[in-house]
Order: C-alpha cells, then structure tokens, then sequence
C-alpha cells in the first residue's frame, strides 16, 4: 500500500511538472521578447562600427498585439541597417499587422529575403513529428498567404528584396555588399544567379538566407562573404536547459541552432551531432555566421521552452589586422 502511494504521489508529481513546463512555455516565454546583442568582427582595420538589427521569423497572426508594439519598439535602437530574414506570416491576413510592426523600422535601411512560411499557410502536425527528420520536409501545397502584398510592402518602405539577388548598399559609413537567396527550404534558392567572388571595392561582402542549409553556407563563405545572417531554427524553439536545441528544421548542427559561429566550406562535418569547433579552432579566414532564434511560432505549436523568442542588434567591428580579410 505504501508502494502503490509513493507512486500514485510520483505520478502526481511528474504529471504536475509536465502541466506547469508545457504552461510555461505555451503562456509564459513564447511571449518573453529578448533582444541579444552580439559583436563580430568583420569591417576593415581601424574603421568605424556598423550596428544592424536582425528580426526573423515572426510566423504572425491578426490579434498579436504584444508581439508588434515590441518589434515596433526596436526602432528606438537606431540602428545603421535592419536585415528581416523572412517568416513573416503565419495567417491569409497578417500582411497589415506584420507592416504595422515593421513600419518604423523601413524609416531605416533595410533589406529581406522571404521563407517557407512566407509563401505557404502553415497546416497542422502531429507534435511528435518535432523530433524527428521528418519535420523538416517542406511544405508540398501552396498556402493562402499573400506573398506579393508582403514584399510590395516591405519595398515599397525602401528595403530592398535580396531573393537570389546581389547589391551594394551603405551602412553607416560603409558600402556593404550583398548577396541574398530564396528559401532553401522549400528549393526556392539560385545561388548560380549571385555566384561570383566578392568584391574588393566593399567594406563587407554579407550573405542572407532564411534556411541556413549547408550547400548555401558552403557556397556563400567560398566566395568570400564574411559574414552570413539567417534564421528558421528558432533557435530549435523546444531546447533542453544546459544542452541546447535538439532539432534544427534542416541540415545545420544543432550547436549552431542560434547564436554566433564560424563557418567556412565544409564546416558542417565538423559539427555533427551538435559538437561546433571553438572558433580558435576554425580556419583564419572562416566566415561569421549568426543564426537567430526568430520571435514566433507556428500557430499549431505555440510554444518555446529554454529558447526566448529573440531579436538580434549585431554590432560589426573592425577586425584585427592581422586576420585575412
């Protein structure tokens, strides 16, 4: 009796934790906004700092008012460029929330490349589904979203569409070279349509993509970009506390799920199974890649646990002179 008690009370215990965890991470910090701060450097010796704001991810629904006063709120960093990495929408009618959240960010420089969820309404899934392979198949029917609403929009406020496009733009005091591609995760990238080295006459040469899939990182950091920003991890969204993501939604390590790494041609077999080479380790000329942890989720899995729903202000620093540009 005393046994089926201790159980019985185990049980209790355990189903009461379960309750509490999947409330916290459903009420609690999917809604907790963080803004990160991270500094790399990547401009020439001795020239001045580039701050650039990076959101992705919002996957947003009419009704998420918390969530747009925060993004509008960011505009108060002034930063030298905003960078959108795509995920915008997660509804048929979030075009006008999601311009309404951006609106005093396209006062700014700015520039975006669109993902999966940008294009396709999300479905419902099985949640198990979260911790298998599978859950990183892309989407095979065309959603509802209207995606020409999106980026005529987001243009029209003077940001510029980086979808397997190359540009020069200013941050600050410096002409920044661009080179962006579709979403990988659903084959929409054509990296042969920005292919080429990087030029000598910029400051930075930066790569954009929403899905950090190797074969765009590998081709991206072999012709010279220094520094790559991308999202759609978020940041593994369901993470363990002192180990980190579990799943990626595609074929970058979980080491790197968020955050700053390094990364060069052929890095990924250096990160299996979550294990990412100190970056006194990397290669001297290894490129800068920073992954963000996005600010939402998909309306069918409405939770985040140990991974904060983020917004990152990237400081760009001179690099050492003695680092191979």
């Amino acid at each position: 009796m005393d046994t089926t008690r201790a159980l019985l009370r185990t049980a209790g215990v355990v189903v009461g934790a379960g309750v509490t965890g999947v409330a916290y991470a459903g009420l609690v910090e999917r809604t907790w906004f963080a803004l990160r701060r991270v500094a790399v450097p990547v401009l020439p010796p001795d020239s001045s700092p580039v701050r650039v704001l990076q959101v992705s991810d919002l996957h947003l629904t009419p009704g998420q008012r918390t969530k747009v006063e925060w993004v509008r709120s960011l505009a108060r960093l002034r930063p030298d460029f905003v960078v959108n990495s795509g995920d915008n929408l997660a509804h048929p009618r979030a075009v006008t929330p999601l311009l309404e959240a951006m609106d005093p960010l396209l006062a700014l420089p700015g520039a975006f490349v669109l993902g999966s969820n940008d294009y396709f309404a999300p479905v419902p899934k099985n949640p198990a589904r979260y911790l298998t392979k599978n859950y990183a198949l892309a989407p095979k029917t065309r959603g509802d979203l209207p995606t020409g609403e999106l980026v005529a929009g987001l243009e029209a406020g003077g940001w510029t569409d980086l979808d397997n496009v190359r540009s020069v733009v200013t941050m600050g005091e410096h002409r920044v070279e661009l080179v962006g591609v579709d979403d990988p995760h659903v084959d929409f990238d054509d990296y042969d349509a920005v292919a080429g080295p990087a030029r000598d006459d910029v400051s930075l040469t930066m790569g954009l993509v929403h899905a950090p899939y190797q074969r765009v990182l590998d081709a991206m950091t072999a012709d010279g970009a220094s520094l790559v920003l991308a999202g759609h991890t978020h940041g593994g969204q369901l993470a363990v506390p002192f180990h980190g993501a579990l799943v990626t939604n595609c074929d970058l390590d979980t080491g790197r799920a968020k955050g700053v790494s390094r990364w060069w041609p052929g890095a990924g077999t250096a990160g299996r199974r979550g294990r990412v080479l100190p970056s006194s380790q990397a290669p001297a000329d290894a490129a800068w890649l920073h992954v963000s942890a996005g600010l939402g989720t998909s309306p069918y899995a409405p939770v985040r646990f140990a991974c904060r729903p983020e917004a990152t202000l990237l400081t760009l620093l001179p690099r050492d002179p003695d680092r191979p540009a």
